[in-house]
């Protein structure tokens, strides 16, 4: 997540051109949006700067994924909106997933944003952003379910994915991208805001780096066509829509020109990618070309659903040099009675024989996935079955969220909901397991060997970074610790290192 907004003193207005800043809550998926509308506005003028105190507009792409999301969402609003009172800050617009999915209501119970828009704004950003500007109040966004924007087929979808906005998969042909003016903004803008270019001869990129780091999310689809009972997804991103690989292997080459040596594939399912473009081993013809790609050292993909992982895509995701072996698997639970009542598919025994499927391939491989209990029926031996599946399948990183009704899905009009204390009893009991077995299959990594991609080095903190088998954010990471007289490594290297302790999920290395 994008750090909320400070309000430093406001800095003397450029003349001329208007400024923007983006701060992004949520998910990889988010951050791929929020640099797609940032190129947009790039593109058409606009002054991208890092803190919403020093911006015109601050626009806040918010989550709609689970109620804490939401209540973090609501709070980075209510804080930008702060900056108006002493700021340099004039407007506060929502985006994102929780304006998407609640519209004219998140507008009336938070009359302290500007303007709350969809997705179908996307695309005339700008000109809504100046709009705001020049005093006008745009009319709220009006929620409607995605999933019926686009066929029901998927191999009619592409036909009709150019007239429905998806963001994230950008459309080249509207824009063409400029580099911003330089404007005196109390201090230099930063590098990573500028040199906006195009990807190559005939063919841009619509999207600008809203930061440094050497890895980067890369959005090949959207959308979701699973009904899992939870989950409310579908409805406000819609059904689910492949980008087309040429898009995606030219943004990939446009961020291996711009440093970034580490993509990290996003979606709501990597599984289904290509299903509508008639071809579904699409992913595994694609991974390797990604892999090739000048300047990117490692390839990694999210969010792979059980009931769709094919021995194809594991043996290409195992043995292609480049793609690190890495599954992020969704299973959800481990109860095959209880995962029917969620619409979704597989059992413990399934599941412990698709691990040793990876293993097999990758012994070192790392998985993680995320589960939830308290679902409406759950019982006590549903419970158990979760826990026998967790300490036999020996995962690297779960995380566990304790069920709550989502609006408009279908648990939430299910009989069998559990009280909300026994709810927490068993996220509190589940959540405890999980951090003992994630913290012994972190010291079970002890001995080996690893290649680290150096994100940060800090003075007092020391060298932070990734190893193959930990994904961003959320799978901990690596700490390097220097020999005297050693070199202190820069971020982006890659450096290969000897585990030789932990600190609870994270490793503690040395150079090897």
């Amino acid at each position: 997540m994008t750090s909320p907004p400070t309000s430093p003193a406001a800095p003397a207005r450029p003349s001329g051109q208007r400024s923007v800043a983006l701060v992004t809550l949520g998910c990889a998926r988010n951050e791929v949006d929020s640099e797609e509308l940032a190129g947009r506005l790039a593109s058409e003028g606009w002054l991208l700067v890092d803190d919403a105190a020093q911006a015109d507009v601050a626009v806040v792409n918010t989550c709609g994924f689970v109620e804490q999301a939401k209540k973090d969402s609501i709070d980075a609003l209510l804080e930008a909106s702060d900056l108006k009172e002493d700021g340099r800050t004039q407007a506060v617009v929502a985006v994102g997933c929780l304006a998407e999915r609640y519209g004219e209501q998140l507008a009336s119970q938070l009359p302290e944003a500007d303007a709350v828009l969809g997705f179908d704004s996307y695309a005339d950003m700008s000109s809504h952003l100046s709009a705001i500007l020049d005093g006008e109040r745009p009319a709220s966004h009006v929620p409607s379910d995605r999933r019926r924007l686009l066929p029901l087929s998927p191999a009619r979808r592409q036909e009709g994915a150019s007239a429905v906005a998806v963001p994230g998969h950008g459309t080249p042909e509207a824009l063409e991208v400029r580099e911003p003016e330089s404007v005196a903004i109390d201090g230099p803008v930063p590098e990573h805001l500028s040199g906006l270019r195009q990807a190559g001869p005939g063919r841009s990129v619509v999207r600008a780096r809203l930061d440094d780091r050497p890895w980067a999310p890369l959005k090949i689809a959207s959308g979701c066509d699973r009904r899992c009972a939870f989950c409310a997804i579908p409805m406000f991103r819609g059904a689910f829509v492949s980008r087309r690989p040429s898009d995606v292997l030219a943004e990939a080459r446009w961020l291996g020109e711009r440093g970034v040596e580490e993509i990290f594939l996003v979606s709501e399912n990597s599984t289904s990618y290509g299903k509508d473009l008639g071809d579904l081993r699409l992913l595994e013809t694609m991974l390797p070309e990604l892999a090739g790609v000048d300047g990117i050292e490692r390839v990694r993909v999210s969010y792979l659903q059980p009931a769709e992982i094919r021995p194809d895509l594991l043996d290409v995701m195992a043995g292609t040099p480049g793609v690190v072996p890495y599954f992020d698997i969704s299973f959800q639970h481990a109860s095959a009675p209880l995962l029917r009542r969620m619409r979704r598919f597989g059992g413990k025994d399934a599941f412990l024989d698709l691990v040793e499927q990876v293993r097999r391939r990758a012994p070192l491989a790392g998985i993680r996935s995320n589960v939830i209990v308290g679902f409406p029926g759950e019982t006590e031996q549903d419970v158990v079955e979760l826990e026998e599946f967790l300490t036999a399948a020996r995962l690297d990183v779960v995380g566990v969220f304790g069920y709550s009704d989502e609006d408009g899905t279908e648990a939430e009009t299910h009989d069998g909901k559990l009280p909300e204390q026994v709810v927490a009893e068993r996220l509190a009991r589940v959540g405890s397991l999980v951090e003992q077995l994630d913290d012994q299959r972190a010291e079970e990594r002890v001995g080996e060997t690893v290649e680290v991609l150096v994100e940060e080095v800090d003075d007092d903190e020391g060298v932070t970074g990734r190893a193959a088998h930990q994904g961003p954010d959320v799978d901990g990471v690596t700490l390097l610790r220097q020999a005297p007289g050693e070199r202190v490594p820069a971020v982006g290297d890659l450096v290969t290192a000897r585990v030789v302790g932990t600190e609870g999920i994270d490793l503690v290395a040395e150079h090897a």
